[in-house]
C-alpha cells in the first residue's frame, strides 16, 4: 500500500477525459482534444511539450481538479453566451433568421410592353406609272394643235407632239392638288386626288365614279357652276376649259387618261428615273406620303401585341421620345437569306436563316417632335396592354409551391409566412398580384 507521501509513474493520457491533467511546477501539458485552453494561456488543441511522467494525487484531490475544470468550463459557456452579462461586448443571440431581402407590395400601373428595332422614313415608295402612249400622244397632240402652245412644229411637216418629257421635280419635292408632277411637251400633267386613275376620256355625257373624282378635284381647286357627282354636264364641261385654260392647255372640256395623275394625297418625291428628252414611258419617277412614318419587320413571336391602334413610343438618335400609333399592318413574310455574295443560292448545307416577320407601319402626330431626321435608325416600344391601381411585387419574389401555384414569403412581426397569391400581368420585372393578406405596403421576401 501506497503512503501519501510516497509517488510513482503514470502513463500520459491520451483520452478526452474533460479533466486537466496536474503537472509539476516548469512543466507544460498538451490538453485533450474538446476541452479549454490551459490556465497558462495554451489554446485549446495546442500541441505542447509533455512531461515523462506524473506522480499520482489522491482520489478526492484529483476529484476537485476534475471539479474545477467542469465549473471553469461551464463559467467559460455562459461568458460566450452572454447569459452572465457582466462587461462583454457581444450581442445576445438574434431571432431567426428571414429572408435576405425584403421589398413591399406597390399599387402601379403595369404595361405589357416590347422594344423592337424600326426605321424612320416616309414609307415605301410606289412608282408613277406614265399612260398608255396612245392616251398620251392623242393629249400631247390636242394640245399642241393650237398655235405656239407646244413649240414643237417644225417647217419640215413633222408630226407635233413628240411624247417627250420636258420638265421633271426634284427628289424631295412635296406635289398637291394641282400641281404639276411633270411636262410632257411643254404641257402641264397635274395631281388629282381619287381612289383610282383617269381609265377612259371623260367628257360631256360620261357618267361614273372617275366623273365624281374630277368633279371633287374640279371645286376642290375653286371652278364652279356644277354640281359633284357621276353625271359629266356642260357645267361640268365649262370648269374643264376654264381649268385648261389656267394650265395652258387646249380648251377642250374633256379629259383624257394621260392629262392628269391621280393619287390618294399629297405625294413627295422620293426618286426621278428617266430626264427631260425622254419619251415618256413606264415609271418616270416615284413617290411616298408626305409624312413621315415608321416601319418596323416585326418578330412574329410579338404579333399578339400589335393591333391598329396600339401605342408605342419611339426613341429617336438623340434620345429625345415621341408617341407613335400602329396605323397598317402587314402580311407575315419570311425573308430568306437570299444570294450569296459569291452567288450562290444559299441552299448549301446548315440553317437557311430564314425569319418570319410581320411588316407594320407607326403614325407619328406630332411632326415636329422628329426634328430634322428624314431616315434613321429608331427604337419602338410597343405597348400593347396597361394595367392601372394594381398590386405588384417583383417577380422573383414569388415561390412556386408544392402541388401548383405561387405564393410569396410575408414578413410580420412574428415571423414570416407564405401566402398563396393569384397572378397577372408580368411587366418590367414586376408582376400583378392579388390575394388573402396582401396589401399595399406589405413586406416580402425576395432574394438579396
Amino acid at each position: 500500500m501506497t503512503t501519501p507521501d510516497e509517488t510513482e509513474a503514470l502513463p500520459v493520457r491520451s483520452e478526452a477525459s474533460g479533466a486537466m491533467a496536474p503537472h509539476a511546477p516548469g512543466e507544460t501539458a498538451k490538453a485533450a482534444p474538446g476541452t479549454l485552453g490551459t490556465a497558462d494561456g495554451n489554446e485549446p488543441g495546442k500541441d505542447t511539450a509533455l512531461p515523462v511522467s506524473r506522480r499520482r494525487r489522491r482520489p478526492l484531490r484529483t476529484s476537485l481538479i476534475v471539479l474545477a475544470a467542469v465549473a471553469v468550463a461551464a463559467a467559460a459557456g455562459l461568458a460566450a453566451t452572454g447569459a452572465l452579462g457582466g462587461d462583454s461586448t457581444e450581442a445576445p443571440s438574434s431571432a431567426p433568421a428571414g429572408p435576405p431581402a425584403t421589398a413591399t407590395v406597390k399599387r402601379t400601373t403595369l404595361t405589357d410592353s416590347e422594344t423592337v428595332d424600326g426605321n424612320l422614313g416616309y414609307g415605301d415608295a410606289t412608282a408613277v406609272q406614265a399612260p398608255p402612249a396612245s392616251s398620251a400622244s392623242s393629249a400631247s397632240s390636242s394640245a399642241s394643235a393650237q398655235s405656239g402652245q407646244s413649240g414643237q412644229s417644225t417647217d419640215s411637216g413633222e408630226s407635233e407632239g413628240s411624247n417627250l418629257v420636258t420638265w421633271l421635280p426634284e427628289e424631295g419635292k412635296v406635289i398637291k392638288r394641282g400641281e404639276t408632277v411633270y411636262s410632257v411637251d411643254q404641257q402641264k400633267v397635274p395631281l388629282l386626288y381619287g381612289s383610282f386613275p383617269f381609265y377612259r376620256t371623260l367628257e360631256e355625257g360620261s357618267e361614273g365614279g372617275d366623273v365624281k373624282i374630277l368633279e371633287k378635284n374640279l371645286s376642290a381647286l375653286g371652278y364652279t357652276g356644277f354640281t359633284v357627282d357621276d353625271d359629266y354636264t356642260s357645267g361640268t364641261a365649262d370648269a374643264v376649259e376654264e381649268w385648261q385654260d389656267d394650265m395652258n392647255r387646249e380648251e377642250t372640256g374633256a379629259v383624257q387618261p394621260g392629262d392628269a395623275v391621280v393619287a390618294s394625297g399629297a405625294r413627295r418625291i422620293a426618286d426621278v428615273k428617266t430626264a427631260p428628252g425622254a419619251a415618256l414611258s413606264g415609271s418616270p419617277l416615284s413617290w411616298s406620303g408626305t409624312e413621315r412614318i415608321i416601319s418596323v419587320d416585326l418578330d412574329v413571336q410579338f404579333e399578339d401585341l400589335v393591333k391598329k391602334g396600339t401605342k408605342a413610343t419611339v426613341e429617336l438618335p438623340d434620345d429625345t421620345t415621341v408617341d407613335a400609333v400602329v396605323t397598317d399592318i402587314g402580311t407575315p413574310s419570311t425573308s430568306g437569306s437570299g444570294d450569296s455574295a459569291d452567288g450562290s443560292d444559299g441552299s448549301g448545307s446548315g440553317d437557311s436563316g430564314d425569319e418570319a416577320t410581320l411588316p407594320i407601319e407607326l403614325t407619328v402626330k406630332n411632326q415636329k417632335g422628329l426634328g430634322r431626321y428624314q431616315a434613321a435608325a429608331v427604337e419602338v416600344t410597343l405597348k400593347a396592354e396597361t394595367r392601372e391601381n394594381v398590386l405588384t411585387v417583383p417577380v422573383n419574389a414569388l415561390v412556386a409551391q408544392r402541388g401548383g401555384g405561387y405564393a410569396v414569403e410575408v414578413v410580420t412581426a412574428e415571423g414570416t409566412e407564405h401566402r398563396p397569391v393569384k397572378l397577372g400581368m408580368f411587366a418590367d420585372g414586376m408582376v400583378e398580384v392579388s390575394g388573402k393578406g396582401i396589401a399595399e405596403g406589405t413586406a416580402v421576401g425576395v432574394p438579396k
